[in-house]
């Protein structure tokens, strides 16, 4: 059976995101209302990334691109508020910062692509 690839499952930012996603939802963050606005940050930056893959024109997938980094921004510094508001371990934040930095500068260089 031949495995169908659709226009994300080339992009290495998508798999990023995913891993994104991961850490956000390792974090186990205590405060109901900052880990739903993590989750849906990452799941966003996830679905916006495999989006702009899937568009046509330079302008699109720039606009797309550009909303899935904001989101992935978000997911870190809602990550970033449980910490400091004592709902999330420093160690959790040291792993989704990283991470968000790299989809953060891979989407940066798709923007400008």
């Amino acid at each position: 059976m031949t495995q169908i690839r659709l226009p994300h499952h080339k992009l290495v930012a998508y798999g990023v995101a995913k891993e994104l996603f991961v850490a956000v939802r390792d974090c186990h963050v205590r405060d109901a209302v900052l880990r739903d606005q993590a989750t849906r940050a990452a799941k966003s930056a996830c679905l916006n990334t495999a989006e702009g893959a899937g568009r046509v024109s330079r302008a699109d997938k720039a606009r797309v691109f550009a909303i899935a980094r904001a989101e992935a921004g978000e997911a870190a510094a809602a990550i970033e508020i449980a910490c400091l508001s004592g709902d999330a371990n420093e160690s959790d934040l040291a792993r989704v910062t990283s991470i968000a930095n790299r989809l953060v500068a891979m989407l940066t260089g798709l923007i400008r692509r």
